[in-house]
């Protein structure tokens, strides 16, 4: 059932990205209209869906993926873009798209296990040491409604976010599970955390008022927007596919919720990927209205209801209906978030502070795991190599550098012990 799922999830995907319906590569959606309008070649869309997906595939969504042994969902969606856009228009390149995207698909799943697999007969088996990397993140992705309060409202309110934060943390430890009755309640320390600073940072943005004329852009897009609807039961289709693979933990929509999933606290993995699709509405909504284009995951609301949901046939049916109300209400949407200015800049707010976060927190683990694998060498590698990557331009994104540079270093005690130049541990 899984392996047909994500089967399924890459086919729809590349054939979604060939007929211009969707794709996941927020940066790609402005291209895709240029195309259908037929100001741009099949040809000159694939250089560049395989220019901003390939890189990303290889050093962002592979990485963490083999860190938690669970596919973080770009490793899948960045390659049925460029599948899509590579393969030929009309009902030949649908059946191209269609069929390499499940092999596709299948191949990044299997090949996962493989690797996973190879690893582990290693003589130095470093995979126990590589789940390090996602301990910082676990504990501190709580602080991130905090960090975006910082960047929209300054340090002081930040400061303020992340210190009633903390106290609810805190507090959660203190009391410790509540019983009712015969029934033993346990708050997570994080969970509290977080939902305290999202609730402080949306007071603050409701309050901001707007000191320019907003632009309607569902009446000036009003054809796009008409395009939207007009695939909403392929976007459902695809939302239920989604939402029944994360049910069955064999995917996370961001890195955040899939290190908590390996920890094993779905609940908390759920209330991240809550908060991180509320981070994405602004964006998702703006630049759909705008190409006409929608994303093959929509708001990413499926993963958290495929958290939530601990059913997969419910989670499906759910996480279609999920999608088809984001299609449904897209335009009342646009007009909430123009009179609510503050909640729109907070998308972005959001996005700037998990993505700082998890810059720390996973180059902090990959330190503690590559030092795990290799006392010593392990800080001396991660340090080198984070510092080599600014200096040449960051061709990794900074958040992958942790996991490649732990992954690197436990290759490389395994080319050192081989030369008797490593002792393997006891």
């Amino acid at each position: 059932m899984e392996i047909v799922l994500i089967a399924l999830i890459g086919a729809l995907a590349a054939v979604m990205a060939n007929t211009g319906i969707a794709v996941f590569n927020d940066g790609l959606r402005p291209i895709i209209p240029e195309k259908i309008e037929g100001r741009m070649s099949r040809k000159e869309v694939a250089a560049t869906s395989f220019a901003m997906s390939f890189g990303l595939v290889i050093g962002f969504g592979i990485p963490f993926s083999l860190t938690a042994s669970i596919l973080l969902i770009h490793c899948i969606l960045l390659g049925t873009d460029i599948i899509g856009c590579s393969s030929p228009d009309g009902k030949k390149g649908i059946a191209i798209a269609g069929v390499v995207g499940a092999l596709y698909g299948i191949g990044i799943m299997t090949g996962l296990d493989v690797i996973v697999d190879a690893f582990a007969k290693l003589p130095v088996n470093f995979m126990p040491s590589l789940g390090k990397v996602g301990e910082p993140v676990v504990v501190a992705f709580a602080a991130f409604p905090a960090l975006a309060t910082g960047y929209q409202y300054g340090a002081k309110k930040g400061v303020l976010n992340l210190v009633l934060s903390l106290l609810a943390r805190q507090l959660a430890v203190v009391i410790g599970p509540i019983k009712i009755g015969s029934a033993s309640i346990k708050i997570n320390p994080e969970g509290l955390a977080l939902i305290v600073g999202m609730t402080i940072l949306i007071i603050f943005a409701m309050r901001e008022k707007s000191e320019e004329e907003s632009v309607d852009l569902v009446s000036l897009f009003a054809e796009r927007v008409k395009r939207i609807k007009k695939n909403a039961p392929i976007l459902m289709v695809m939302g239920g596919l989604v939402a029944a693979a994360t049910t069955y933990k064999i995917m996370a929509g961001d890195p955040i919720s899939l290190n908590l999933l390996k920890e094993g606290k779905v609940l908390d993995a759920a209330f991240a990927a809550l908060a991180r699709g509320i981070g994405f509405i602004p964006l998702i909504a703006s630049t759909a209205i705008a190409t006409g284009v929608y994303g093959p995951i929509g708001m990413t609301f499926v993963f958290a209801v495929g958290l939530f949901v601990h059913n997969p046939i419910l989670s499906a049916v759910l996480g279609a209906a999920t999608i088809g109300i984001e299609v449904l209400l897209i335009d009342r949407i646009a007009v909430f978030l123009d009179k609510f200015p503050g909640i729109r800049k907070s998308g972005d707010n959001i996005r700037t502070a998990m993505s700082k976060l998890l810059e720390i927190a996973l180059l902090v683990g990959g330190m503690n795991a590559a030092n795990a694998i290799a006392p010593g060498i392990g800080f001396f590698a991660v340090v080198g190599l984070y510092i080599l990557n600014e200096i040449a331009g960051k061709p990794v994104v900074r958040m992958a550098v942790g996991p490649m540079s732990a992954i690197l270093v436990g290759v490389l005690v395994n080319i050192l012990s081989l030369i008797g130049m490593f002792n393997i541990p006891a």
